[in-house]
């Protein structure tokens, strides 16, 4: 069962050795960053919930495994894989026909995002770095800083800042980078054309392609954590149950009896759910196999793709399942 995070980080406070003193004060300087202005905000904090457990797991195991040996978060995108290491190093695998998996030099990453062919690594100072697809202009992040999240889209990429505001850069044919007017936000997540933001109070809008409905979230209230796929959306209330909105013709929004969810991740046509004891649920389209996870157990983080999803265990191994075209389930090495 995953521990909450209290009693991890009370565990990783603990521990007498001198890597993991300085490597608690490294990963709570990477987990400031993610948090940045909003960590006074309750319904802020509990939305990047499942960042902090990832962070805080990390601590925990890290006297026990080699830097080189830890992942601590992962992105999926279309048709690759994305991972950063304990280390602040970055590894990939899949799909690279526009570059999106070279990103062996990265260092200092706290955070990534992996879209159709580009992905954004969010550094620790606030900055993002990319590598792949620039055709759209969804890797023009030179300017932007004070980033605490990054989330890509098919082809648009969307920064939350410390403030609260929310910059985008790249295809905008549906309005999904019409972002300047959004404030106190303190999540962000971008599907194939829409982008969504949950805001302090537990609210929700969001901009872009709505022809299935993807963007009626305007009644939304008690959410923490968003994601958005291929054509729909779906929020994690702080009670821990599931709402959904958007395409439904592969049951990928059938979320309503879905209970002790502390997120969610949205891809193509499929859903995936973290339960709080660590196993892992999914619905929608399974034809490539991407929501056989019942027998996932010990998972601190879930990512969805095109047609894949990874998890990522307590120990900092991967699990993966799905669409294996090109090599973006190979997370086992």
């Amino acid at each position: 069962m995953v521990k909450c995070a209290h009693q991890v980080l009370a565990e990783a406070l603990s521990k007498d050795k001198d890597f993991g003193r300085s490597e608690t004060l490294r990963m709570k300087r990477k987990m400031k960053t993610i948090l940045g202005l909003q960590r006074h905000h309750y319904r802020a904090i509990v939305s990047i919930f499942f960042i902090m457990l990832i962070m805080l797991a990390l601590i925990a195991g890290m006297a026990g495994c080699g830097q080189h040996e830890y992942t601590s978060m992962v992105a999926a995108g279309s048709l690759h894989t994305v991972g950063v290491k304990a280390d602040g190093t970055v590894v990939a695998t899949g799909l690279n026909d526009f570059g999106q998996c070279d990103v062996g030099n990265w260092t200092d990453i706290a955070q990534v995002t992996a879209g159709y062919g580009h992905t954004m690594g969010l550094t620790s100072n606030g900055t993002v770095v990319f590598v792949g697809d620039t055709a759209l202009e969804q890797c023009d992040v030179g300017n932007w800083t004070d980033i605490i999240q990054v989330a890509a889209g098919w082809g648009h990429t969307v920064g939350l800042k410390a403030s609260g505001s929310v910059v985008a850069v790249g295809l905008n044919d549906f309005g999904q980078c019409d972002v300047s007017g959004l404030t106190h936000i303190t999540w962000v997540a971008a599907g194939w054309g829409h982008t969504v933001g949950v805001k302090a109070g537990g609210t929700v809008v969001a901009t872009g392609y709505d022809t299935y409905g993807q963007c009626d979230v305007g009644n939304w209230t008690g959410i923490v954590q968003v994601s958005a796929g291929g054509g729909h959306t779906v929020g994690v209330k702080y009670d821990g149950t599931v709402v959904a909105v958007g395409l439904k013709d592969s049951g990928q929004c059938d979320v309503s009896g879905w209970m002790d969810i502390v997120q969610v991740a949205a891809g193509a046509y499929h859903t995936v759910g973290l339960k709080s004891d660590g196993s892992v649920v999914a619905v929608g389209d399974n034809c490539y196999g991407q929501c056989d996870v019942d027998g996932w157990a010990g998972i601190i983080q879930v990512a969805a793709g095109g047609g894949h999803t990874v998890g990522v265990k307590s120990d900092g191994t991967l699990v993966a399942v799905g669409n294996n075209d090109y090599g973006q389930c190979n997370v086992g090495g």
